[in-house]
């Protein structure tokens, strides 16, 4: 082998092997197959003439004294890299990939998964309405402070943007429909129009995205917040119920925003289609009156009834997603991503069977 300081090599002497140079990556590619035979059965690894060790010539170095024999004369520079390495190599190994499933057994696993979570749910809906029955028998048992905290932070300081959107979407609207109602003479009959669709439809669909939105994903961070730091589970040693103290006041405090921000954005809807009324020359009596005639106490109620399930199915989402949190940093936002994506779909499907129902009543 070369005699060269920063060249490696080694030299064996009955059981003793001696290395010399520089055990780099750059150096060590074709020293390794001859120094591994080298080194078999060797007691003693002699690193005094070592010059240079980074983390691929320490491997090496582990490698060809195995576990029988001895590492002397490193410096401590060698020694602290051989250290790193064999701590290293103790660690666990990371979990190889999962191998994919064939289509049918894949198929299987998504079925099962997702009968668990539907059972999960059923099973958190269950125990909120009974702990709501019971708060029903015992009042007290209700926390007054967070209730009125959970109304004001999702109803009054969504005041704001409702009334931003709604605004905007009675002017769109007002401004989409005269376009195509000017063609036949009716558009006097805007207000009728926009005040059915955003009574009936529109007004609690647009409020239960903002509520899915601001409260429903503050409600799966919060709770999943106490998730992850074991909070929830502290309060279950405590004896405390975490559906009781967490989820029952933002329940309840879901379903009464949701009429009110719904009335909020329907009013809001109406005064950005008066303006556009006002601005093609017809009269606030001529809206009025259409809005009296056309709105009526069952269309308005049913769109506030409809506004009620959708603040209390998006606060059940967004407080079932933030328990079921997991662990690790992404916990938290994927609560939040479910609670938001969970409330608007659900949102949706209400909405259309709803549409089915009050068609079918109206017959």
């Amino acid at each position: 082998m070369s005699d060269d300081a920063e060249a490696p090599g080694f030299a064996r002497d009955g059981n003793r092997l001696a290395l010399h140079g520089a055990l780099t990556t750059e150096r060590i590619g074709d020293l390794w197959n001859p120094l591994l035979k080298a080194a078999r059965g060797v007691a003693v690894v002699d690193l005094s003439r070592v010059s240079a060790l980074d983390t691929s010539g320490a491997a090496l170095v582990l490698a060809a004294g195995g576990e029988a024999a001895r590492l002397e004369g490193a410096g401590q520079g060698v020694s602290a890299v051989l250290e790193r390495a064999r701590d290293a190599l103790a660690a666990p190994r990371p979990r190889p990939a999962a191998r994919r499933l064939p289509f049918v057994a894949s198929l299987g696993a998504w079925t099962v998964g997702h009968g668990r979570t539907l059972r999960d749910g059923l099973g958190f809906l269950g125990e909120a309405l009974v702990l709501s029955l019971a708060v029903l028998r015992h009042p007290r048992r209700l926390r007054l402070n967070d209730l009125l905290r959970h109304v004001d932070e999702a109803g009054l300081r969504a005041f704001p943007l409702t009334i931003l959107l709604g605004t905007l979407i009675g002017v769109i609207l007002a401004f989409q429909s005269s376009a195509s109602l000017s063609a036949f003479g009716a558009q006097s009959y805007i207000p009728a129009m926009v005040g059915v669709i955003m009574a009936r439809e529109l007004g609690p669909l647009i409020a239960a995205v903002i509520l899915a939105g601001r409260t429903g994903s503050a409600y799966a961070a919060e709770l999943g917040t106490m998730t992850v730091n074991e909070e929830v589970d502290a309060l279950r040693v405590m004896g405390v119920e975490p559906v009781a103290m967490l989820v029952l006041p933002r329940l309840i405090a879901g379903m009464l925003v949701m009429p009110v921000l719904t009335l909020v954005m329907n009013l809001s809807g109406f005064v950005g289609m008066g303006i556009i009324m006002n601005m093609l020359g017809y009269s606030v009596p001529l809206v009025t009156s259409q809005l009296q005639q056309w709105v009526t106490l069952g269309t308005l109620g049913g769109g506030l009834l409809k506004a009620a399930v959708f603040g209390l199915v998006i606060a059940g989402i967004g407080c079932r997603a933030g328990l079921s949190a997991g662990r690790g940093p992404r916990a938290v936002g994927d609560a939040a991503t479910a609670a938001v994506v969970g409330g608007i779909v659900a949102t949706v499907l209400l909405d259309g069977i709803f549409a089915v129902l009050f068609f079918r009543m109206s017959w």
